[in-house]
């Protein structure tokens, strides 16, 4: 019995501590330590918005659990890291065509907006300590700016052909907006970033695109406060009564998106038309700080660029990789996934899942799936479905894989639960805002695909995959999920379909 509860309180603690990272949230013990480049969420989707059905737009997220209120400073990007968007289009797990984003910082008239303070003799210009002196959107008092440039790599992300992309009237260096500082200094902070959203000229492409980067809400939802406490919910929800909103614990949060939205021609190359995308930021093998720091050279950078954070699929990270590699994930590329097999193939999540919950759902056995090697999660997560998702070349990696060909699913008519229920332009036939990732990794996990399901949107689960066998999955017909509810609804329908973040002051009403 001793035995057993140690057993039990250490797959409660290692449980607690995967789900609290969230999508991607601070999921590796290093970039924990580097939030500025921790991407938290990646989306790949053909483009929903009305009469944009040609384009691919690809979001990657980064800068997790921003608190609105978070000043004096926000949360700029870092400009000594490089920020990518990587597309493979031929299924050999290596990047074809890579967006590099690098990211600037400046200060108002180069040294910062000064106020005179004192009179004759005593009369000094002194800088003062804030972002922003005024109204933004209506005066244009911003005292600090970003900037950023965009490269369009062609073959190898560090030894290919790049070539600089630009605005619609030739210029290659593009504006962010200021966080949502608060309803004071920002009469209108939607209005306000829309104008940061610019078209884009591709080099190549028959058509352009458009870009935006700036601070969003958090369209990711997650029941993290009750899995702290000792996972203090059953993960199930029969009838969808357990749904609840007050269960989303980054509802109050803001991330800063990198979006892009390209034309399908640009991104699809030779293949069958589906393609492999994943983000990873990166930062030079060399820091050495400044001891006499200042706003224009706070440091000093050198060396190789080495990858420090990477993200395709979500919760991969979190609830698969192992602890001790965690950090090797995140530095390595996915035509090395091999290394990483055995998590997918010889999952631990499932057996922390029926220590955790086996009396809970009145089961006398192992609730975990018994189908081991996991074929079902090796096509889900390392090569996707055939006549779904799957490229003409298959090679077992980690990346979004987002067929082209297949039409998107309007906002209106989405189903969270994406393929498995119909929407065949849903999760994990790449991945929208609206779609629930964490209630149907939950189920895949436990076995949902080995039980049938509806993939012809009637409503009937009769569909059988192949990959493995209801006996082989107890508990995989069972509605797992965190209990926290999202759909396209939680977002918007129109680039970049992300909602605009919550302001750190609301004024009072009248």
């Amino acid at each position: 019995m001793k035995t057993h509860a140690t057993l039990l309180l250490s797959a409660i603690t290692a449980l607690t501590a995967m789900n609290a990272s969230a999508s991607s949230h601070r999921e590796a013990p290093n970039v924990t330590r580097l939030p500025a480049i921790d991407s938290t969420d990646f989306y790949a989707f053909r483009s929903y918005e009305t009469d944009r059905e040609d384009y691919v737009t690809l979001v990657a997220n980064y800068i997790p659990l921003q608190d609105a209120y978070g000043g004096p400073n926000y949360f700029a990007m870092d400009p000594n890291a490089l920020y990518e968007i990587h597309i493979d289009n031929d299924g050999d797990a290596v990047e074809d065509i890579t967006f590099q984003f690098r990211f600037q910082q400046m200060l108002r008239e180069g040294s910062g907006f000064a106020l005179p303070i004192g009179e004759g003799e005593n009369l000094k210009s002194v800088a003062i300590p804030l972002k922003n002196f005024g109204n933004v959107d209506t005066d244009g008092s911003a005292n600090f700016y970003e900037t950023y440039s965009i490269k369009k790599v062609s073959g190898d992300r560090r030894t290919g052909s790049a070539i600089s992309l630009t605005d619609g009237s030739g210029e290659a260096t593009f504006t962010k907006p200021l966080d949502n500082i608060g309803e004071k200094s920002f009469t209108d902070y939607e209005a306000y970033a829309g104008g940061f959203v610019h078209d884009l000229t591709i080099p190549g492409c028959d058509a352009g695109g458009k870009v935006f980067v700036g601070q969003r809400k958090d369209p990711f939802v997650v029941n993290l406060g009750k899995t702290f406490d000792l996972v203090n919910y059953v993960p199930l929800d029969g009838d969808g009564s357990a749904q609840d909103d007050a269960n989303d614990d980054l509802a109050d949060k803001n991330v800063t998106s990198i979006a892009l939205e390209v034309p399908i021609s640009c991104v699809t190359g030779s293949g069958n038309g589906v393609i492999g995308a994943w983000t990873s930021a990166s930062q030079q093998q060399a820091r050495i700080l400044n001891p006499e720091a200042s706003f224009a050279k706070p440091e000093v950078n050198g060396g190789a660029w080495t990858q420090v954070s990477r993200l395709g699929m979500p919760l991969v990270n979190e609830v698969v990789i192992g602890l001790s590699d965690k950090d090797t994930f995140n530095a390595s590329e996915p035509k090395d996934d091999g290394q990483f097999a055995d998590y997918v193939t010889h999952p631990t999540l499932p057996a922390l899942l029926d220590i955790l919950f086996r009396d809970a759902l009145g089961a006398s056995d192992n609730i975990a799936p018994s189908n081991i090697p996991r074929t079902d999660l090796v096509t889900a997560f390392l090569t996707g479905f055939p006549g779904v998702n799957q490229q003409s070349t298959v090679t077992a990696s980690e990346m979004v894989r987002l067929n082209t060909i297949q039409a998107p699913t309007p906002a209106a008519d989405q189903n969270a639960f994406g393929v498995v229920a119909g929407d065949l332009a849903g999760f994990p036939n790449g991945r929208r805002p609206g779609d629930d990732v964490v209630d149907i990794a939950l189920r895949v996990v436990m076995g949902a695909l080995c039980h049938p399901v509806d993939l012809d949107g009637d409503g009937n689960a009769t569909d059988d995959l192949g990959l493995c066998e209801p006996a082989d999955a107890p508990t995989g017909d069972q509605p797992f999920s965190d209990l926290a509810p999202i759909d396209s609804t939680y977002v918007s329908d129109t680039f970049p379909y992300l909602l605009a973040p919550l302001a750190g002051s609301v004024n009072p009403a009248p």
